[in-house]
């Protein structure tokens, strides 16, 4: 559920007219519902109700400041990756005791200020981190709260490129070593022993593999617990899949009783880091026509987003919708590949698309782009990368400037010897 819909053929961002933010902010821009991101947290969360639980969402999905203070203010926190999430989540009104670090490259200084900060926990991903973590917290004479992130094995069933849960990724410990990390940690004077974690995937359209590495996770819990191991806290990870073509994932409440039984049986505090279920379809990316051309092989539209505004579709091969802003009177189609201004083959929003008639000048939004579009966007080309704009209403704001050509050299130079 979305609140991009069609007005007397306009497509609207709530009540707001797509044409009038291009007139005011230009193209590309991104563009966030916010009564969708506030109905979306409400219904995951809401699904949950008959456990403890923390939504901590997944930062790295969508970085937006105004994105995360929406889920601050219902209740959530956030699962980060970098010092530099931490001080965006911070700022973005997230209390430090409901931030999860997770992540396999910390560095020192980011351990030490998430430590400063006073997060809920550290989820950890080798022996040599569990060291680096005891050490630092000692300097800073703390416990440091963690948990291993474990790997279950699980095959997610999804894109090879997130898949995060099998044994041959780079993500986590096998359940035998986590045991014997647990069992190192145990004896380390500056950690405190939380909990437990794993995060198997990303954009699952099935519960099963959620089920069976939860299954998992509760084998190694019931060791750890033999072993005299007070354990809180259940960090399940996220993953949960979204509509952007046929998909048909499972919806939150049909993934929360896929864990419940479980969860209530080992009477832990669950934490949970959705993002792209969350964010992916609250967003659109807004884009122009630019040029239309026809060569003996296919048709092209250019617009004026390219790969380096949303990734997904050159990375992943991935299916985003894209619909005119203003519906034509009469039904005509082209099929097109519709492709940016990078000097890459590989840069195409769509590829064989069957589209409304396209004409330069026209508006088109591509749609589910609110998560890992802006967040994964780039300045390859020399481009300066896209505004975002949150819209509440019949109200809208620029919730991020776009860049200038003056913020592409900001803070180079020449060596000296360059005359």
């Amino acid at each position: 559920m979305h609140h991009f819909q069609y007005h007397q053929g306009i497509l609207l961002a709530e009540e707001v007219d797509l044409r009038l933010i291009a007139e005011e902010v230009g193209t590309p821009t991104y563009i966030y519902s916010q009564a969708t991101l506030q109905r979306h947290f409400e219904v995951f969360s809401s699904a949950f109700a008959g456990a403890d639980h923390l939504v901590c969402y997944a930062v790295k999905a969508n970085t937006s400041r105004a994105v995360m203070a929406q889920f601050a203010a219902a209740g959530g926190g956030a699962d980060i990756v970098s010092g530099g999430e931490l001080v965006r989540a911070l700022q973005a009104g997230v209390p430090a005791q409901r931030i999860v670090y997770s992540g396999v490259g910390k560095t020192e200084s980011e351990i030490a200020e998430a430590l400063q900060a006073g997060i809920l926990m550290f989820n950890l991903e080798s022996s040599q981190e569990l060291e680096v973590v005891n050490r630092v917290a000692g300097n800073l004479g703390v416990k440091a709260p963690v948990s291993f992130r474990v790997n279950p094995d699980v095959d997610a069933k999804t894109h090879p490129k997130i898949t995060t849960g099998l044994a041959k990724n780079k993500f986590g410990l096998d359940m035998e070593l986590a045991f014997e990390q647990y069992l190192a940690a145990s004896a380390m004077d500056h950690l405190e022993i939380k909990g437990v974690s794993c995060h198997i995937g990303s954009q699952l359209t099935q519960v099963a593999p959620f089920h069976d590495a939860l299954e998992r996770l509760a084998k190694l819990i019931q060791r750890l617990r033999g072993r005299g191991m007070e354990l809180s806290l259940l960090d399940m990870g996220g993953g949960l899949g979204i509509t952007y073509d046929q998909e048909e994932p499972p919806t939150p409440r049909e993934y929360a009783e896929a864990l419940q039984e479980t969860v209530n049986r080992l009477g832990l505090r669950l934490i949970l880091e959705p993002g792209r279920v969350l964010v992916g379809n609250a967003g659109i990316l807004l884009t122009r026509v630019l040029y239309t051309k026809s060569t003996p092989a296919k048709r092209f539209v250019v617009v004026d987003a390219g790969m380096n505004d949303l990734m997904r579709p050159t990375m992943y091969d991935s299916y985003h919708a894209i619909l005119p802003v203003v519906q034509a009177a009469e039904s005509r189609v082209m099929v097109a590949d519709v492709v940016g201004p990078i000097c890459e083959t590989g840069d195409f929003l769509a590829r064989d698309r069957e589209l409304p008639e396209l004409k330069r000048g026209d508006l088109v939004a591509v749609m589910s782009a609110g998560a890992y579009g802006f967040a994964m966007s780039s300045n390859y080309n020399s481009r300066p990368r896209a505004a975002e704009v949150m819209v509440a209403g019949q109200r809208w704001a620029v919730i991020n400037q776009r860049e200038t050509i003056e913020d592409l050299t900001r803070g180079e130079s020449l060596p000296p010897w360059a005359g």
